[in-house]
């Protein structure tokens, strides 16, 4: 570990922090099939649902942000909602988040969602719906998933729905009437954890950022990458654990240079 200038710490511990980098390691696959979903639904005006699974810190998010932002122009002529489901307090508390966003006057109960689905099969531009964190709307009787993964299946709909969540098995658990019709059921895409290689190479990444010597040696982000790998393959967890080692580091540099002998000799 090579003692260094404060600021290449700080430049480091900004580089780990887990946002969406230009470029994602190891998901080039899944970028490219999100990419193709969204053109060929958006653009293409075919409404149509797609459900991304995968562990935490996969990916899922940072990989569909990514996209959004590189397809920003081409998706300009559509609408864009993008809802984390954490944040909605119930199932229910989708269909006026919903509304408020696409700017249709609050209602109530049933009129809710006939007012939504009225809106979604109108005349007007493509409308794009993000749910992340998709299993928080399960509820008794998964009404309001098969609402919502329904609605792409309405005469004339012009929805286009995106649900990410950490559970394989959700469209299997929770929406096994939507099987029934092949045509309706969404196109599932799976992150699966990153593999110690991978992992390696988006530290490496990260850090080839900060000017001067390596902060961490490349033993070092093999092994918690080797460590990371063999318990989740999260990438989150990775630069988490980085982030405190380069902050171990910088204490015990710092600590080194308040003790440093005075020139001249003099205690």
């Amino acid at each position: 570990l090579a003692p260094h200038a404060g600021t290449c710490y700080q430049q480091a511990k900004q580089m780990l922090h887990a946002a969406v980098p230009d470029r994602l390691q190891g998901r080039e696959r899944e970028t490219g099939i999100l990419r193709q979903f969204l053109r060929e639904h958006v653009l293409g005006r075919h409404p149509g649902s797609l459900y991304v699974s995968g562990a935490p810190g996969t990916g899922k998010t940072a990989c569909l942000s990514r996209v959004l932002l590189d397809c920003k122009d081409e998706l300009a002529g559509s609408r864009t909602v993008v809802l984390n489901c954490m944040a909605l307090g119930s199932p229910q508390g989708v269909f006026p988040a919903l509304a408020q966003h696409l700017g249709l006057p609050v209602a109530t109960g049933r009129e809710r969602v006939r007012s939504l689905e009225k809106h979604l099969t109108a005349q007007g531009p493509m409308v794009l719906l993000v749910l992340d964190e998709l299993d928080q709307l399960e509820s008794k009787g998964q009404d309001v998933l098969y609402t919502l993964f329904e609605w792409p299946r309405l005469p004339s709909s012009r929805l286009v729905l995106v649900g990410l969540a950490n559970a394989l098995d959700l469209t299997d658990r929770s929406l096994a009437r939507l099987a029934a019709h092949p045509a309706g059921s969404p196109q599932l895409l799976h992150f699966p954890p990153y593999t110690k290689e991978q992992l390696t190479r988006i530290l490496q990444e990260r850090l080839g950022q900060v000017a001067g010597d390596p902060v961490l040696d490349s033993a070092a982000l093999q092994f918690c990458a080797r460590k990371v790998s063999a318990v989740s393959g999260d990438a989150r967890k990775a630069l988490d654990i980085c982030r405190r080692a380069v902050e171990v580091v910088e204490l015990e540099v710092r600590g080194q240079t308040l003790l440093k002998p005075l020139p001249g000799g003099e205690s």
